[in-house]
């Protein structure tokens, strides 16, 4: 995995993270963009033209507010009503496990972007796994807060299943940077198995394979 560069002000890491995939006045859509955090740092640091697609009505309000230009819409259904290779840059951050159709929901991605930046939490962690094999229990880390009947993550995934879903799709992998349990880059070079079982989660960027 390649290094990445030093952080980019006092933002949420993994958004400066990904902001650095970014090339600057790209047309870039985030889906289920939240509070807008992401489109402003990408908008102040990168000059894009930014958009957002967000579910609940109230964080609509919040990025209207903050002067962004974000809609109120469902990954899983209304993806498909862009057209092809309209953005530069799809985003997607700590969402696609909690889509119904993650492998539509990337799949589409991959058709309206040039190119797809997700992050995922990765339920192959050792602390994960550590918690199910003693305690029995669906486990609760950092990055996987909540209980399991009070998550809005309905399909778990390992680092190694969203790359054989990556490849599946015909999607090549251009970067990918596995983050630990505080969110700090992992800066050693390994093989998949290794961030598959150390990394709390991680952040690929995609092209589709020409």
């Amino acid at each position: 995995m390649k290094p990445v560069a030093p952080e980019l002000g006092r933002k949420r890491l993994d958004h400066q993270l990904i902001a650095e995939m970014v090339t600057p006045n790209a047309r870039v859509l985030d889906i289920g963009c939240g509070d807008g955090a992401l489109l402003i740092l990408l908008r102040e640091i990168k000059e894009v033209d930014a958009r957002g697609i967000e579910l609940s009505q109230a964080g609509v309000n919040h990025c209207v507010a903050r002067g962004l230009s974000v809609i109120q819409g469902d990954a899983d259904s209304d993806l498909s009503d862009y057209p092809d290779d309209v953005f530069d840059f799809v985003i997607l951050s700590r969402t696609l496990q909690a889509t119904r159709r993650p492998k539509i929901v990337l799949e589409q991605m991959l058709r309206i972007g040039d190119k797809v930046i997700v992050s995922i939490p990765n339920f192959g962690y050792w602390r994960i796994r550590f918690q199910l094999l003693f305690g029995g229990r669906m486990p609760v880390t950092r990055g996987l807060s909540s209980s399991w009947y009070d998550t809005q993550n309905i399909h778990f995934c390992t680092i190694r299943d969203f790359v054989d879903l990556s490849k599946s799709l015909g999607a090549k992998i251009e970067q990918a940077v596995a983050l630990d349990q505080n969110g700090s880059p992992i800066r050693v070079k390994a093989p998949w198995w290794f961030w598959n079982l150390f990394a709390e989660q991680a952040i690929f960027l995609l092209t589709r394979k020409t």
